[in-house]
């Protein structure tokens, strides 16, 4: 149907139902059943052995890497953790798949439950539960575009360890389901099991749309939508499947259960293959690969390892006293949420910290296209920074200025002693400062007159006044007491 066009009070009657299932790929230096590696960007088919090619009289083992890494995001979801995991075959005939089926989890998947949190479209926080997270591997690539005339395969990620995320079908918004995949991404990434990188394929994610009328229990035909390749895109492909569907039933039309790709260029969906259902996969146990029990001391351990988790750091920055801005800008990424935690275990100036990090340090960091595990300066030294400033020794606008430069040339030496070398330290001696502030006031005779008639914004003049005298050594905190004072006398 050409017209996906609905009008607000139409789109009103409907209530979409999305779920969204995401395969993470794991960052494990192996693959799932066998010893190939896995390291990306490898020349095709190179990362190969008789067992990732399926030969007959080969037997997979079980690569506990993967398990580690399911347990941890398990723990991090607040999932329940099965102790018995069995293994099953998903039969299905790819090109790219050489077994003729892929090793997964049917009926025990690791994982069950667990929550990940978004905020509903009035900024209200809101739960998306998980359904279930199981393991399992990868199948290869095939490439349309290389040879005009030949599909060509790489098996080298045929193998490649996975995680399965599936959801419960609680988003009702294209922007619901961008922010669930920013935060899953953001949680992979803490836990080091994923680079989460969706332009290499190591997190990917299909979609299922349904819509229904407003207050209709029972859900609509589902449509899936694969090969999603950017988080807009998934954003975007909801957003035109739900009109889609909502015209189509409107103009009289029955939605089928079908699979879509989305044409990123022309930003609609187009119509892939008919679907296929659970039974159509043949599942049943693995026989090669014994159950894998994880106990509760296991569990313990892994957990008693993990990093901070961006959610808790979030919840401790608001507790802090930064904004919501400033605390998930200091969590978007990990690497900066430890350096921010390695500053303020040496100052309690919280909110300088936070200016420093999203001030002076990003951008030096985007300057030189820097990683921050590359910045130069230790975060003793920044928290000195911040207590110079804090000690009314050095102004800010030299601290992040002249100063910052200095000590990014010279990171060997302290803040202070570059301070003294480049005469940055204020002076806040009184009775030098009343001088400087008697000077400046002598200057503008005409302009105090003014101040004292009711001109208040004057102050300005005169404490640039007293910088200029003091060649910007003056503390203009004190400086600034003093005109005021010397002023209204």
């Amino acid at each position: 149907m050409a017209n996906t066009t609905v009008s607000p009070d139409i789109r009103a009657k409907y209530e979409p139902v999305i779920g969204i299932e995401i395969h993470v790929q794991l960052n494990s230096l192996s693959k799932a059943y066998s010893s190939d590696a896995t390291e990306y960007g490898a020349s095709p088919n190179t990362q190969i052995s008789p067992i990732t090619l399926g030969h007959p009289g080969t037997l997979p083992m079980f690569n506990e890497a993967v398990l580690e890494s399911a347990v941890k995001l398990g723990i991090a979801v607040q999932a329940t953790i099965r102790e018995h995991n069995e293994f099953a075959r998903k039969n299905y005939f790819y090109a790219d798949l050489p077994k003729g089926y892929q090793i997964t989890q049917d009926l025990t998947p690791i994982c069950n439950g667990g929550f990940i949190e978004i905020k509903d479209a009035e900024g209200k926080p809101k739960k998306i539960n998980l359904t279930r997270i199981h393991m399992e591997e990868d199948s290869g690539k095939s490439s349309h575009d290389i040879d005009p005339f030949h599909t060509l395969i790489d098996l080298n990620r045929a193998g490649v360890p996975l995680l399965e995320i599936v959801s419960e079908p609680e988003f009702r918004t294209g922007d619901e389901a961008y922010q669930y995949l920013t935060e899953m991404r953001r949680l992979v990434r803490y836990l080091e099991i994923s680079d989460g990188n969706m332009e290499e394929g190591s997190l990917r994610c299909d979609v299922n749309i349904s819509v229904r009328p407003v207050g209709q229990e029972k859900f609509g035909t589902k449509v899936e939508v694969k090969n999603l390749n950017s988080f807009r895109n998934v954003q975007k492909a909801i957003d035109y499947e739900i009109n889609r569907q909502i015209a189509l039933i409107e103009d009289g039309g029955t939605v089928v259960q079908q699979t879509f790709t989305f044409d990123a260029a022309r930003g609609k969906t187009q119509l892939l293959r008919d679907k296929e259902d659970a039974h159509d996969y043949r599942y049943f146990n693995e026989p090669d690969l014994q159950p894998v029990e994880v106990v509760e001391e296991y569990v313990n351990s892994v957990k008693a390892g993990l990093p901070p988790l961006p959610k808790e750091l979030f919840e401790k920055y608001r507790k802090l006293g930064l904004s919501e801005y400033d605390a998930a800008l200091l969590t978007d990424s990990k690497e900066i949420a430890l350096y921010y935690e390695a500053i303020i275990a040496h100052t309690n100036n919280y909110k300088a910290a936070a200016n420093w990090m999203m001030g002076s340090i990003k951008s030096y960091l985007n300057e030189k296209a820097a990683h921050i595990k590359d910045f130069p300066l230790k975060a003793e030294q920044i928290a000195e920074l911040i207590q110079l400033v804090d000690d009314s020794k050095v102004s800010n606008t030299a601290a992040n200025g002249d100063l910052f430069k200095a000590l990014l040339e010279n990171p060997e030496k302290s803040a202070a002693e570059l301070a003294e070398q480049m005469n940055l330290i204020q002076e806040s001696n009184t009775d030098e400062l009343q001088a400087w502030v008697n000077e400046a006031l002598a200057k503008y005779p005409d302009k105090v007159e003014e101040y004292k008639a009711g001109k208040k914004g004057l102050t300005g003049l005169f404490m640039g006044e007293v910088m200029k005298l003091s060649r910007g050594k003056a503390d203009p905190k004190l400086a600034s007491k003093l005109v005021q004072e010397t002023l209204e006398k």
